[in-house]
């Protein structure tokens, strides 16, 4: 096809796609399918090889959120049956940390529900940073709080937190629909405080909420606006008690020309696949490993990832290696431009040859807000559906049998999935 080769030609170059061609990724025909997955295939291993950076998500809060995101199973009002704490403790965070490091996480995902950080939420997030740290070399921390306040991003950098993250979710013109208890603009507010603040910038979206091609276009043109360093894409989990409970969009085909489409859009990002990718993609995770360069190890905030090792597994099946700690995720040309901006390391623990906050930022679904889509924390392996009546249903019919709330994990006594 004339379209892949020439988004082929530009993804090399670093060149943006026109609207027209990145809507025409979404509207390619199955039987184009398997030529678009290789097309953005070219771009990813440009840019980042054959290899596959693990997150490892940890909640230090979890549910009873003031805000009303309709994608969130912890929202105001949601009647979830979600695992619901306060804080963790420095040591109990460091401890549910190592777990993800020892599975090869070299990012650790700290997330915490509400609309955003007091100070002193800063200062206590700041101990914990400095816990994990000293007690798992080499390891990368982003934080993922909610709305910041002036001052709060630089407390995080000077506490040693690598990234932060805050998701667009969608495109401005339908944010309002979704949410109503804060704005995009103030969304992208925090994004940019993170990034004047010398914090590898993190910011993806939800598909699958009954947006049009046209907003997924838009919310990836922003984020490409935004220069966020890396791209969670995460495919809405449909919650029950949730309003967007009945939103069951998404086939595999679906999410692999999305992948595709952000792949294009933002070539030399890190693109993660975060939230929903079980639910969604089901077997055809390694496919899309070879567009996305990053991935989920184990649960996400309110519900169950596969297991640890079947993830290790399925990377090293599908011909991909996991991305060793001492390694750059990001290009050169990023990793430079970003350790330039934040004029030197101060406080960042960065690997030899490898800008502060090089390495592509970690987080993956609205910040403490999408139940079971990027910030998430550490737990259990999912458990295997009673029934699996997939054969008997129809393509796009809701398959709430592959929704596994998160029983295991940080907060409660029963361990996590390391």
């Amino acid at each position: 096809m004339d379209l892949l080769n020439t988004l082929v030609e530009k993804g090399l170059r670093r060149e943006l796609p026109t609207r027209e061609e990145a809507l025409a990724v979404l509207a390619t025909s199955d039987d184009e399918l398997l030529d678009v997955v290789a097309a953005a295939g070219k771009v990813r291993r440009q840019w980042f090889g054959r290899r596959v950076k693990l997150n490892y998500l940890v909640n230090l809060k979890s549910g009873l959120c003031p805000e009303d995101c309709s994608y969130c199973s912890q929202r105001l009002g949601s009647k979830a049956e979600i695992l619901k704490y306060t804080w963790l403790k420095p040591d109990e965070a460091s401890q549910a940390a190592a777990a993800g490091v020892a599975g090869g996480a070299k990012r650790v995902c700290l997330v915490a529900s509400g609309r955003g950080p007091t100070d002193r939420d800063v200062e206590r997030v700041g101990k914990t940073i400095e816990a994990i740290k000293e007690q798992n070399e080499g390891v990368e921390v982003c934080a993922c709080l909610g709305l910041l306040s002036d001052g709060q991003a630089e407390r995080l950098r000077e506490a040693g937190a690598d990234a932060y993250n805050h998701n667009l979710n969608t495109s401005e013109a339908t944010y309002g629909d979704i949410t109503k208890t804060h704005t995009y603009a103030d969304r992208v507010d925090t994004v940019q405080k993170a990034h004047a603040a010398g914090l590898s910038a993190c910011s993806g979206l939800i598909a699958g909420m009954g947006e049009s091609d046209e907003d997924l276009v838009d919310v990836v043109y922003a984020l490409r606006d935004l220069d966020s360093d890396s791209v969670p894409v995460n495919f809405l989990i449909p919650f029950e008690g949730t309003p967007l409970a009945k939103e069951w969009n998404l086939t595999p085909q679906r999410c692999l020309r999305i992948l595709a489409m952000v792949r294009f859009v933002c070539p030399d990002v890190e693109v993660r696949i975060a939230g929903g990718r079980e639910v969604h993609l089901r077997s055809m995770q390694p496919l899309a490993l070879n567009i996305a360069n990053s991935i989920f190890l184990g649960d996400y905030l309110t519900s169950e990832g596969q297991a640890g090792q079947a993830d290790l597994d399925m990377i090293a099946d599908a011909g991909f290696e996991v991305e060793g700690a001492g390694t750059t995720t990001l290009p050169a040309h990023r990793a430079d431009a970003l350790a330039a901006a934040v004029g030197g390391c101060g406080s960042h623990a960065a690997a030899e040859g490898s800008g502060c906050g090089s390495q592509a930022p970690a987080e993956g679904a609205g910040c403490g807000s999408h139940a079971g889509g990027g910030c998430g924390p550490c737990g259990g392996h999912a458990e295997a559906p009673a029934e699996a009546p997939a054969a008997e249903a129809a393509p796009n019919a809701a398959r709430t049998d592959l929704v596994a709330v998160r029983r295991r994990g940080a907060g409660t006594d029963l361990a996590p999935n390391a």
